[in-house]
């Protein structure tokens, strides 16, 4: 979905996020920025339709509006802030999970337009729920699928894609940004400290108001406790303790099957 919204694509860099909210009882969904164009004036963001408020979200024709877009939040990705010189150096590999592939486009379009070229794993689990992938081709150095059911690309996991072009195809990582779903981002940490590459996981998912007010997305990295929202959304994967993160992950299942049914009755 292109909105528009100047101030917030003006302001955006890679690894960013923002607030939605569909209507004034809609709750606040943070959604990774997708894509922006500072001279255009608008944000992509790409939403998967689970609960109530996505669903509200997605079923928005082209001319509507959303109540509230407030962003751009979070902290940039720390790639920003290195030098053309130790980007180029670097031998980076994005790895995406699902909807996960939307945020890691405009981080190696961001990269991609200042030489530097990344390559890219996307996982789905089947060809039907891999997106992004037209526009990641034109921007990443080498773009590889995994499906677990084989019917695109490699068969089988993210991590074992990594393991075979590390370990059979001579490829060599600097570094390692992974995002997407919880689990998969845990066993890409485990896989990347086997080979000691640094790793970077974007815990956007775990957040809820973006502010920090809320506390919702505490996380403990290396043994303290930082808020998602204001102190990431990107951490040092290998320092994340990615079982809280996904206890906390599913604290509020229960009122959003509540909302949900209700939504689907016509409450």
């Amino acid at each position: 979905m292109e909105v528009e919204a100047p101030r917030v694509a003006r302001a955006a860099l890679p690894g960013q996020f923002v607030i939605v909210r569909a209507d004034e009882p809609g709750e606040r969904i943070p959604l990774t920025i997708a894509d922006y164009d500072a001279a255009k004036g608008s944000v992509v963001i790409v939403t998967q339709t689970i609960g109530v408020s996505t669903r509200k979200i997605n079923a928005l024709e082209p001319g509507d509006t959303l109540l509230d877009f407030a962003g751009p939040l979070g902290r940039p990705s720390d790639f920003v802030t290195e030098t053309q010189g130790g980007l180029c150096a670097k031998r980076i590999l994005f790895v995406a999970g699902g909807v996960g592939a939307a945020p890691v486009y405009p981080q190696v379009k961001w990269l991609h337009e200042r030489g530097v070229e990344a390559d890219v794993i996307i996982g789905a689990k089947n060809r039907e729920m891999l997106i992004m992938t037209d526009e990641m081709q034109s921007v990443a150095r080498n773009l590889y699928l995994a499906t677990d059911d084989g019917s695109a690309g490699f068969r089988g996991l993210v991590t074992e894609l990594m393991k075979e072009l590390i370990d059979n195809r001579g490829q060599r990582y600097d570094e390692v940004i992974t995002v997407g779903p919880m689990i998969m981002m845990k066993f890409v940490a485990l896989t990347t400290k086997a080979y000691g590459v640094k790793t970077i996981a974007s815990l956007n998912s775990l957040m809820v108001d973006g502010t920090g007010m809320c506390g919702a997305c505490r996380v403990s990295i290396g043994g303290r406790t930082l808020f998602t929202c204001v102190d990431g959304p990107e951490f040092d994967a290998h320092l994340v303790d990615f079982d809280e993160a996904m206890r906390r992950q599913g604290m509020y299942k229960t009122q959003e099957e509540r909302a949900l049914h209700k939504c689907k009755i016509g409450l």
